[in-house]
């Protein structure tokens, strides 16, 4: 059963704009260390950030619904690479928490980009056997 759904799409040219102007504070505010790293091996690393910036917001949206959902930090959901390239969302601290107060069981995340736009969608369901 689906209980939470998020969808954001973010304009890369702002991201890129964004870490122009205020650089590696701003990085370190938003992404994990794993996340940066990962970004800033692409020949434009606006892109992948910007792919991440929206599952984040979609991830937000997907979590929403309580005022515990709205304290939740920008480095409580992380987009990593699983054992086959694939990203993974993962969720720490407040944003782990909610997840568990909506009896998440699996998080599905897909990124994309194209033409000057990154997006991304956010699942969240309860009652799935993750790795089935």
């Amino acid at each position: 059963m689906i209980v939470g759904l998020g969808m954001d799409l973010v304009d890369i040219p702002r991201i890129r704009a964004m870490l122009v102007r205020f650089g590696d504070r701003a990085a370190a505010r938003v992404w994990t260390p794993g996340e940066r790293a990962y970004c800033d091996q692409h020949a434009d690393p606006a892109v992948p950030y910007a792919a991440r910036f929206a599952a984040k917001e979609a991830c937000f949206k997907a979590l929403s619904g309580s005022p515990d959902a709205r304290a939740i930090g920008w480095q409580e959901m992380e987009v990593i690479r699983d054992f086959d390239g694939a990203p993974t969302l993962v969720l720490h601290g407040r944003a782990a928490e909610r997840a568990a107060a909506l009896g998440v069981t699996a998080v599905h995340v897909t990124l994309t980009h194209a033409e000057g736009v990154a997006g991304a969608v956010v699942i969240l369901e309860r009652g799935a056997v993750v790795g089935s």
